[in-house]
């Protein structure tokens, strides 16, 4: 029997071309108002699918909106933000919320204390692959690696690249915790070292500290943990190595107290020790921190000059046509870790292939 064919809704034609759906014309006629229907909820998203410039953040200048207690991806494939890390601060994490300095010397009293075991075996492969979503702690399984859930937790006026389902930061702006500087972040080949992801406790340094004896799936957490990792200005992060509280502390003040409190909150969650020399430290920048937040400041020298923050020595000056034979050589020079664009880095130092050589 043949008759006039129904007509086609218009959403039904223009979903069929974004969308993917069979050519309505190939549609039943009875079936035409339940899949109109059912496309109703959901064309403006597959319309919308692949823009063709970044995409900027849905939120006011800040990462996506925080979840539930659950990691999975979202309904609509966007992965889910990090929850607040303790004692991190908002985004950028600069100020931080004023930490419990008793509740962190009773931490720091529980932790053991032991002098520093040989580096013997350490790679960074010993904590698996670098920034895996394979992971049990805060952002693990969310569909997006861990460094973009840094990058998304701690920057602002954030945009994406497209397909990426907000996850891939391209560009954004970090008001850094250990410098205090307002950093303009662009992903790039030249660009995206401005603003690294540090350990707060160090891999070299927590493998020296009782990481050896973990799981392999511990130290996976371990190098992936929300609370052990904040995105801050390159330079200073390129500075601090592999030190511990006893080497150096961020150059801002203001943010020392957070930056021990979370080495603390690390090394107590994943059974690390301290030397003597760093638990001293520690307790030196907690004497000032009870309804502060900041450590003392530091005496002037003679000229009336502090001396540099956590009294490092001034990190040394690029120069062309370094070339280290391996990683030994590069850390007696001072220079590790070396990150890709830095004079002497080249990729058979970096055996894990994340762009940062001799960590």
């Amino acid at each position: 029997m043949t008759g006039a064919r129904p007509a086609v809704p218009a959403l039904v034609q223009e979903c069929a071309v974004h969308a993917r759906w069979p050519s309505a014309r190939h549609l039943p006629a009875l079936s035409l108002a339940v899949v109109a229907a059912t496309l109703a909820a959901g064309c403006a998203s597959a319309v919308g699918d692949g823009p063709t410039t970044p995409v900027p953040s849905t939120a006011t200048g800040t990462p996506a909106a925080q979840s539930s207690g659950t990691h999975a991806p979202t309904a609509t494939g966007t992965p889910s933000a990090l929850p607040p890390t303790s004692d991190a601060g908002g985004p950028g994490g600069a100020t931080g919320a004023d930490p419990d300095a008793a509740e962190v010397r009773a931490l720091l009293a529980g932790l053991p204390v032991k002098g520093r075991a040989p580096k013997t075996g350490y790679n960074r492969d010993m904590f698996g692959q670098a920034w895996s979503d394979d992971v049990t702690v805060d952002g693990g399984h969310n569909g997006c690696d861990t460094r973009n859930d840094i990058l998304r937790r701690d920057l602002t006026e954030l945009t994406y690249r497209p397909g990426s389902h907000g996850c891939t930061v391209l560009t954004g702006l970090l008001d850094d915790a250990y410098t205090g500087k307002r950093i303009e972040f662009t992903r790039g080949r030249g660009t995206s070292r401005d603003v690294q992801i540090d350990h707060v406790v160090a891999l070299s340094d927590a493998w020296q500290k009782g990481a050896q004896q973990l799981s392999s799936e511990r130290r996976r957490n371990l190098a992936n943990d929300p609370l052990n990792l904040q995105a801050v200005d390159g330079p200073a992060n390129q500075q601090k190595g592999a030190g511990d509280a006893a080497t150096w502390l961020p150059p801002s003040k203001p943010y020392r107290c957070t930056y021990v409190s979370r080495q603390v909150r690390v090394k107590d969650r994943y059974d690390l020790w301290v030397t003597t020399a760093e638990r001293d430290a520690i307790n030196r920048i907690l004497d000032g921190c009870e309804g502060t937040g900041a450590a003392p400041a530091a005496p002037a020298d003679a000229a009336g000059t502090a001396p540099a923050a956590g009294g490092n020595p001034p990190a040394p000056a690029d120069g062309a046509g370094v070339h280290f034979r391996n990683c030994a050589q590069a850390r007696e020079a001072g220079a590790a870790p070396v990150h890709a664009g830095d004079p002497g880095y080249r990729p058979g130092l970096d055996g894990d292939r994340d762009g940062v050589a001799c960590e």
